[in-house]
């Protein structure tokens, strides 16, 4: 008996693999390609031709300063958006796993235990005392069951694909959110420097402003001025000394926002480095736009959804076509229990096949057809917004590294004729040969200038972060 059944689930199993290998092509689903999209060959002020990236560095060779690669060591292992980006891609692993056994048939162990009393009067009550004896019915089953789709339409291979395409978009998502943590807690990192340096430059113009106003009230009490030129003089020592609790409020808000990056409790932060020395790599290679495509990890994982989608459509294409399933079980099964393992007479085997093609579901299987195809076909637009994107930003990024030399020059000449324009106004204020106002507007002038040349070297560190992340950097 036991070799009858053996043989039976043999010669089935050689059928079922002669069908499979006959329709082994037949996966209805198209195999992916990337969309065509539009890149330029070169990127401005760039050499062409250069394939060499900044993008290709580590963030630690990137950033030297050692305060500033504290904070992102931190960012990177405590940051919230970042944890949280791992365990979705961790989600995802274990979404591959049990992809990768979808074409595997699904095995099932049953024991079980029926005992049943029905009426005497009853047809089964009257059956089992003429054939049993008994008036009671028992049954002891122990069974190993498995069931098989053969995926004939490629629809399981669309499946495992969707998952491994899901998990690799997971994949670069996070690294996009380990570039842009990177990159945030830099930006924040210039501008914690700025204000620090701006905090320098209102403080030394207090004491000037002060300097001023104790000589404009001399001039006053010697007849020189009058009481309105001191009360210019003072109005315009506070509009200085109000910047000094601003810019520390700021500082204080910008520390704060950086420890929240790095997730930490709010709290100040220590630092020893200071804007003016703080420089990053003047070899600003973006390379060729083309390899945007394989170092931006938001581009990468646009693509990725892409792929995903592709798959849905054949998966959704392949739901449309007959499935073959196959189903053998095998094990013991008595009416008694003294008798349930009595080998070979307890032993029973089934083995069954069925094709089941979808032909009336109110157009649900067309309409979900219908819906993936849109969803690849948002996927595509997607895509090629992701690079149109990406190639924008770092063209953006270099126009602003190019032009911000060219600022920071003229900002700095500009402080120099105006720290000389306020020497030359005291000189002749001093002499009676300039008014009060002149001296206030070359102090005033100076100051902003002091002030917009700080906010244009923070700029220029954060336009080059910019080009760094936005060519894919900051993720190594």
């Amino acid at each position: 008996m036991l070799r009858r059944l053996l043989n039976i689930v043999i010669n089935s199993q050689s059928y079922i693999f002669l069908f499979v290998f006959a329709f082994s092509a037949c996966r209805v689903g198209k195999e992916f390609k990337r969309p065509e999209v539009k890149l330029p060959e070169n990127f401005s002020q760039q050499v062409a031709g250069d394939t060499t990236s900044i993008a290709d560095l580590e963030w630690k060779k990137f950033f030297n300063d050692p305060g500033l690669q504290l904070l992102i060591e931190q960012g990177i292992n405590y940051n919230y958006d970042l944890m949280l980006a791992m365990k979705r891609l961790e989600i995802a692993q274990q979404q591959v796993k049990r992809a990768k056994l979808g074409q595997l048939p699904e095995l099932d162990l049953l024991i079980a235990g029926q005992y049943n009393h029905p009426s005497k009067n009853s047809i089964n009550g009257k059956s089992a005392n003429s054939f049993l004896g008994e008036n009671h019915i028992e049954n002891y089953l122990a069974v190993v069951n498995l069931s098989w789709e053969i995926d004939i339409w490629g629809k399981i291979r669309g499946q495992k694909e969707a998952t491994l395409a899901s998990y690799l978009e997971s994949y670069e998502a996070r690294k996009a959110v380990q570039t842009q943590l990177v990159s945030n807690i830099a930006q924040g990192y210039f501008n914690l420097l700025m204000l620090d340096k701006q905090l320098e430059i209102a403080k030394k113009n207090l004491v000037l402003r002060d300097s001023f106003l104790v000589t404009t009230r001399l001039l006053r009490n010697a007849g020189v001025v009058n009481t309105l030129a001191v009360q210019q003089a003072e109005s315009q020592r506070q509009t200085t000394a109000i910047l000094v609790p601003e810019l520390e409020q700021d500082i204080a808000l910008q520390e704060y926002a950086l420890q929240v990056l790095t997730g930490q409790l709010p709290t100040s932060l220590s630092r020893q480095s200071v804007l003016n020395r703080l420089a990053l790599t003047d070899d600003l290679s973006a390379g060729l736009p083309a390899a945007l495509l394989s170092r931006r990890p938001d581009v990468r994982a646009k693509e990725m959804s892409l792929v995903a989608a592709n798959a849905e459509v054949g998966i959704a294409k392949a739901n449309m076509f007959p499935a073959l399933n196959i189903t053998a079980g095998a094990g013991l099964e008595s009416f008694q229990s003294s008798n349930w393992f009595s080998i070979p007479n307890s032993l029973f085997g089934l083995a069954a096949g069925s094709i089941a093609q979808p032909i009336f579901r109110r157009r649900a299987l067309k309409t979900e057809f219908e819906i993936a195809k849109l969803h690849r076909e948002e996927a595509v637009i997607e895509f090629r917004q992701s690079v149109l994107q990406a190639t924008s930003e770092v063209e953006s990024a270099l126009v602003q590294i190019e032009k911000l030399r060219e600022q920071e020059q003229i900002a700095s000449d500009q402080i120099d004729t105006l720290q000389r324009a306020i020497v030359n106004a005291q000189m002749l204020f001093r002499s009676d040969m300039a008014n009060y106002l002149e001296v206030l507007n070359a102090q005033a002038s100076a100051l902003l200038a002091e002030l917009n040349l700080a906010s244009v070297r923070r700029q220029q560190l954060s336009a080059k972060v910019e080009l760094y992340r936005s060519l894919g950097g900051g993720w190594r």
